[in-house]
């Protein structure tokens, strides 16, 4: 990395406070683009990033295999202070599976985001740093105020949206529960972009799908979920996007709304999916990202009704 010294403080520090916090190391080329995967849990903690034996976990292994593939570094952190260590400055990229408000210790407990270091991450994104956010990104710093009853989460707030989400271009809403996992059809909408190549539309795929609203008008949709086969309240919408690519100032920003279930870290169409986003998101490589929101998916503003309470 840039500094060692730098670098063996902050390591030095997170395990006096007894942060999870890994740095794997790669044997991608000391020249390599460096992705931060960042996986802290201020909310609800998914099986796909949950570590057990102070092992990686399914999401973090996976992407550290698909960085020694195409040939970039992975480094893995659940600890909320890297983002105000001179260590951030060091990578390329991010890779967000997170959830909640990352400004709190949460559910994991791990050390928190500064007000400060969420800035940084922005700024960073802004002037040129990639950003992956895979499934559960986008059910991370809720627009406030975010209440118990979600009922807040049913209302589409523009531009007065969190900045995080602005940049994330879509924010959760809620998910299916009868039943939570469900096949339905992905709708290619760019079988031209990276790890789409020779892929025929739709993909059935199985999933906890989110329902997703407060879209970046300038998104570029690569994939849209058909909503006609979904059961649920909250899928009685128009298809929407599913997966996305947009520039937030000179930051390639790239979301896939799969990543719930650990069986399909496994999946070829996935893992190429993923792969493809987090190296165009590096600038790694190419692919033409026009608005086509309006036309891919035309009901894309729906806020389907809010699902009863359950007595």
């Amino acid at each position: 990395m840039n500094n060692p010294s730098n670098r063996r403080e902050f390591l030095k520090t997170s395990a006096l406070a007894g942060a999870a916090v890994t740095f794997p190391i790669s044997p991608a080329a000391p020249s390599a683009k460096s992705l931060l995967v960042f996986t802290k849990s201020s909310g609800f903690e998914h099986q796909v990033v949950k570590r057990t034996d102070g092992k990686l976990s399914i999401c973090e292994t996976v992407v550290s295999e698909l960085g020694k593939k195409h040939g970039f570094q992975v480094e893995c952190s659940k600890d909320g202070r890297i983002f105000d260590s001179s260590e951030f400055h060091s990578f390329q990229g991010a890779l967000f599976f997170t959830t909640g408000d990352l400004t709190e210790s949460g559910t994991d407990k791990n050390p928190a985001m500064s007000s400060q270091g969420k800035q940084k991450l922005l700024d960073s994104i802004h002037d040129g740093m990639g950003f992956t956010g895979v499934h559960a990104a986008s059910d991370t710093f809720h627009t406030q105020p975010d209440s118990k009853d979600l009922a807040t989460r049913y209302v589409a707030y523009g531009e007065k949206s969190d900045p995080y989400l602005r940049m994330l271009g879509g924010e959760f809403i809620i998910h299916g529960s009868d039943p939570r996992l469900q096949t339905t059809d992905l709708i290619v909408n760019d079988p031209k972009f990276p790890g789409l190549e020779g892929v025929a539309s739709p993909v059935e795929f199985n999933e906890e799908w989110y329902s997703l609203k407060d879209f970046a008008p300038d998104l570029h949709v690569i994939l849209s979920i058909d909503t006609s086969k979904l059961k649920g309240a909250c899928y009685q919408r128009h298809s929407y996007p599913g997966a996305w690519a947009r520039m937030h100032g000179k930051g390639r920003v790239f979301f896939t709304a799969p990543g719930d279930r650990p069986e399909n870290w496994q999946n070829p169409f996935f893992l190429n999916h993923l792969a493809g986003g987090i190296r165009w998101s590096l600038g790694e490589v190419n692919a033409s990202i026009p608005t086509n929101l309006a036309t891919a998916t035309p009901g894309y503003a729906d806020i389907p009704p809010q699902q009863p309470k359950k007595i």
